[in-house]
């Protein structure tokens, strides 16, 4: 299982990324949620082991993650955000080429392992094309075939789906799905819906803080009787967020249809209650957290952190 606690990263200047995040991750697929800015990157990189913490502990399998990099990454495999491939290299000469870097081998030979991760993410068709001809998702799956390399205990996913087409994103969320059957996927993103499809549990980062730790069913069910859909105009609109947090707004037949969350008192004139849905869950978590034991807590470890880096 993986770790966290007190995790604490300020950058030169006094940029503050991390304010004390606590958090467990335990083996299958686990959701890290949050807007662009939020602290998930840096909160990955220290994971990998590609980033020092300002404080705070980060423990794999009972193995300091800071003190102890290279013990513990055998047992990871990274995805960042922007994986950086030659583009005139075939697909076998690439993944060749970052198992050598990453001093992966195998009893077999390493042109062996290196077909068996191919076929593994569904890529021994192209295996002799050159990279620049991949696609969006080939790449990403060329990505993990590399991370998945060596059988680690934990693997890292940082923003995978971005840009990809819908049908690309379905592949990859299979076999996302199927590497968890064997051990810890973190997946961190902005996309609701990759949340919503794959993980059971999930995290909320905003501004360095952890909002949430929860699961879809419970997220939405907190906002049971609270969220209500209604049109108005831009003007209407502009008095209602000023009042109301708008969990999603869109023009139809050019007047906004607007999903707002009620905390307490009656919902405006023409607005009527709706189930939650998962994205509305989330923008409550980030924008307004539930006053519950557990964002209580969240916020005594931030005040905690700013204490400790102030």
């Amino acid at each position: 299982m993986l770790k966290v606690r007190q995790l604490v990263k300020v950058y030169p200047g006094g940029v503050t990324a991390l304010r004390g995040i606590d958090l467990d991750v335990p083996k299958g697929m686990y959701g890290l949620l949050g807007p662009n800015g939020a602290g998930k990157s840096t909160f990955m990189k220290i994971l990998a082991g590609l980033l020092e913490p300002t404080g705070g502990e980060v423990t794999l399998d009972d193995l300091d993650v800071v003190a102890q990099p290279e013990a513990v990454h055998s047992r990871l495999g990274y995805l960042p955000q922007d994986f950086g491939f030659y583009p005139h290299l075939t697909g076998t000469q690439m993944l060749t080429y970052l198992l050598k870097l990453k001093g992966v081998t195998s009893p077999k030979g390493l042109p062996h392992l290196v077909s068996e991760l191919l076929e593994r993410v569904n890529l021994t068709f192209a295996a002799k094309r050159k990279v620049k001809g991949y696609s969006g998702g080939m790449r990403q799956r060329l990505g993990i075939a590399q991370a998945v390399a060596g059988n680690p205990r934990l693997i890292i996913v940082d923003e995978p789906t971005a840009g990809l087409d819908p049908e690309e994103r379905q592949r990859f969320y299979r076999l996302l799905a199927e590497l968890a059957d064997e051990r810890s996927v973190l997946l961190s993103t902005h996309i609701v819906e990759d949340v919503a499809v794959l993980c059971p549990r999930f995290a909320v980062i905003s501004k360095g803080r952890l909002m949430a730790e929860t699961t879809p069913t419970q997220a939405q069910a907190r906002l049971e009787g609270k969220i209500f859909e209604g049109r108005g105009s831009n003007e209407e609109l502009r008095a209602i967020r000023d009042r109301h947090l708008v969990t999603q707004a869109i023009l139809v037949e050019g007047r906004n249809r607007a999903r707002i969350f009620v905390a307490d008192g009656p919902a405006p004139a023409g607005f009527e209650p709706v189930s939650a849905t998962l994205e509305d869950a989330y923008m409550t978590l980030v924008h307004a957290p539930a006053d519950d034991l557990t964002c209580r807590a969240v916020d005594a470890a931030a005040s905690v952190a700013d204490e400790a880096v102030a």
